[in-house]
């Protein structure tokens, strides 16, 4: 027979199973969050979010084994804060008409940006943990996915798989945009935000901006 206890979260040693536990966890990874916004990833250390959470270093170490693994654990909150926030906007657009789907969704994520200062402090700061690289990675493949959804809900463009590749490459290509305007501006380089609108919607909406078809290839001369 299994448990019924789900598995910790990543970067947690184990679940917090009660209320008081859940909530101690959840002080820490604010406190840690105010640390890193504030000063950086350079100056998260575990004794330093145990006093500003107001909990034992013994008690910390219960559910975070070391200072990586609150690293892992903030970040993937703010994985999840985006993944609600992706689904909060193709809801959105199931019951809106927007003129301009792109700009909406790019403002939707510049917003996010803006706000917190602890997910740009974490994306910008270090290099992510191997085992956040690739959580990163999918989270970008729901963005895509949003994207290609909103597109097809508003009627803007007809579902297919191309639709869901230039999704995908529009959204790698404006994830690294928005990191270059906020390395810098916590309110974003107004001038880069004002180019990752402009690939956004030329790469989508532009059918000169499509990439040419792959050369067919010769046919195999299997001769002797």
């Amino acid at each position: 027979m299994t448990s019924s206890t789900p598995p910790a979260p990543p970067g947690l040693r184990r679940t917090p199973t009660q209320r008081r536990s859940r909530e101690r966890v959840e002080r820490a990874l604010d406190a840690a969050d105010r640390i890193v916004g504030a000063e950086g990833v350079d100056a998260l250390t575990t004794t330093r979010v145990a006093d500003a959470a107001g909990i034992s270093i013994g008690s910390l170490y219960q559910y975070f084994p070391d200072r990586e693994a609150i690293i892992v654990a903030l970040a993937t909150r703010h994985l999840a804060g985006f993944d609600a926030l992706v689904e909060q906007v193709v809801a959105a657009a199931s019951q809106e008409r927007w003129e301009d789907p792109a700009g909406v969704v790019l403002e939707a994520f510049v917003a996010r940006w803006r706000a917190e200062p602890g997910y740009r402090a974490l994306w910008l700061g270090t290099a992510l943990p191997p085992r956040l690289v690739a959580a990163d990675r999918e989270n970008n493949r729901l963005i895509a996915d949003a994207a290609r959804r909103i597109l097809v809900v508003q009627g803007h463009l007809p579902d297919s798989p191309e639709l869901a590749r230039r999704c995908w490459v529009a959204v790698l290509c404006c994830d690294a945009l928005l990191r270059e305007a906020f390395r810098d501006d916590p309110d974003g380089d107004p001038a880069i935000l004002a180019e990752a609108g402009a690939v956004l919607r030329s790469y989508l909406f532009d059918p000169a901006a499509a990439p040419a078809a792959a050369p067919a290839r010769p046919p195999e001369d299997h001769r002797p």
